[in-house]
């Protein structure tokens, strides 16, 4: 390795274009400039020319300036990505689940949008693939619906997300019968977080296997394109729900006490957060605190559901 003292010795006599003149900036004698050179041209080759007033870059001295600017720009890099006072510049690393990922990554663009310094990298996956990628360090912050007990990764709940029984607007849902009529609109995790719900308002029910199956998606932002279109019923969180841009095609079935699932947020136990970090989380958990509950409006007659009104954003 290069000794970083003749490398900014040599930079130096290239920017001002002479020995003294760079001796006289690095407060060196000349002697010492001179000794740095001939280190560096020993293992090098020839890097100057020298000349009565001005000295002039040989090929090998120029790629040498270009590797000393290179190290320069990446000692910047280093020492903003360690600066821990700054939240309005750099990037923003999180990956989520998708339901709650819907509603925060728009919430993540108006706030780049507010300050253009910031830069965000969001991805929707599921809990193995956030562990992983949080432990990997490709990302900083992550959602999952279980609490890790991995020592390497450090956990607070973050938001709850109850599960909803969704149905095409002009449903009608009082018996399981009903389901069935409908159909299942499946999804990855789609039996199992029917199973949950159906459960409280279909006790004794005689299970998802007696259901039809109607359809499978496995994108988040479509699972409900085809219950909107009235092809089947689905189970899914809250916020995929608030984000579906046709909220007046479905209908949110009303299932009694809500099954809750906790999100918990994660990132690497072994160094704090970085103030840009924490300045997202506490800027989308006000968010998420913000969000009013919607209001209910009349069903159908003999039906118990309810009609949700779009969301509206507030900026802030």
């Amino acid at each position: 390795m290069l000794n970083p003292q003749w490398l900014r010795t040599f930079s130096t006599v290239s920017e001002t274009g002479g020995f003294t003149r760079a001796a006289i900036r690095l407060g060196l004698t000349q002697a010492a400039v001179s000794q740095h050179i001939r280190h560096l041209e020993t293992e090098l080759g020839p890097l100057l020319i020298r000349r009565p007033r001005q000295v002039e870059l040989t090929p090998a001295g120029m790629a040498l300036l270009e590797y000393c600017n290179d190290i320069e720009q990446a000692d910047r890099r280093l020492q903003a990505r360690l600066s821990d006072g700054d939240t309005e510049h750099g990037e923003i690393s999180l990956i989520t689940p998708g339901s709650i990922g819907l509603s925060l990554y728009p919430v993540l663009l108006d706030l780049q949008r507010a300050q253009p310094g910031l830069s965000i990298r969001h991805r929707f996956a599921p809990d193995w693939e956030t562990l992983d990628a949080i432990l990997r360090k490709q990302f900083e912050l992550g959602l999952v619906t279980l609490r890790p007990d991995d020592p390497r990764l450090a956990s607070q709940k973050f938001a709850e997300e109850p599960l909803e029984l969704i149905v095409p607007a002009s449903a009608r849902v009082d018996s399981w019968a009903d389901l069935a009529g409908l159909g299942f609109i499946d999804h990855p995790e789609g039996q199992a977080m029917a199973t949950r719900l159906l459960a409280r308002r279909f006790p004794g029910n005689p299970g998802m296997h007696s259901l039809p199956i109607h359809g499978f998606s496995n994108q988040i932002a479509l699972m409900l394109e085809p219950v909107a279109r009235g092809l089947g019923f689905t189970v899914l969180h809250r916020h995929a729900r608030q984000a579906f841009p046709r909220p007046e095609a479905i209908r949110v079935v009303e299932c009694g006490a809500p099954v809750v699932d906790t999100l918990w947020l994660i990132h690497r136990a072994e160094w704090p957060l970085s103030a840009r970090a924490a300045y997202i989380v506490d800027y989308l958990k006000r968010h998420i605190a913000s969000e009013r509950p919607r209001t209910r409006q009349p069903s159908p007659p003999g039906s118990r559901t309810k009609t949700v009104p779009p969301k509206r954003s507030t900026k802030r």
